[in-house]
């Protein structure tokens, strides 16, 4: 693993151990690094922003700031499903942005050894797949971690930039 964002200091048996926020999103897997997380909260009242790209959601105040967000399962162009109760938001730090996003529900905090964490697999795809930065075992399933980061693309940064540029009266 390249990103010192997911180190910590804690090791178990010599390995060095991260902490990541695992999420589903339908029956898949995902987590974030846990360090990476401000919090996370139910789904707010969110204001549309027109001309941006149809997972960008819009905007909301959290506590005084213009916080963006997206819809994770329409990013990774996942079929739409009906919020529920089980339904949050990540606030996620992506320093000097923080972002919102949608997730189907939250699962745990989970604590991986670096050693236990594959390599990302080779894709063979027109979109990159760089934004996964390894793969983590889970019981019988698989867990893909990503590096949220990557994951948005220039025209993300561009709709992000123009919300921020909305009146903070959100």
């Amino acid at each position: 693993m390249s990103t010192n964002e997911t180190k910590t200091t804690e090791s178990l048996s010599g390995s060095t151990v991260q902490r990541f926020l695992s999420f589903s999103l339908g029956t898949e897997e995902y987590a974030v690094p846990l360090l990476r997380v401000k919090e996370v909260i139910a789904l707010p009242d969110v204001t549309p922003v027109p001309y941006t790209p149809s997972h960008f959601l819009g905007i909301m105040n959290l506590r005084g700031q213009v916080t963006s967000v997206i819809d994770l399962r329409l990013k990774f162009r996942m079929k739409k499903v009906e919020n529920s109760a089980e339904t949050a938001v990540i606030i996620a730090d992506l320093a000097p942005l923080s972002l919102g996003l949608v997730v189907d529900s939250i699962n745990s905090v989970m604590a991986i050894r670096e050693s236990d964490i594959a390599d990302r697999p080779q894709i063979e795809s027109s979109q990159s797949s760089e934004y996964i930065i390894g793969i983590a075992k889970r019981d019988k399933k698989l867990v893909l971690l990503l590096d949220l980061a990557k994951a948005l693309s220039v025209e993300d940064h561009a709709a992000l930039s123009k919300a921020l540029a909305q009146p903070k009266a959100a």
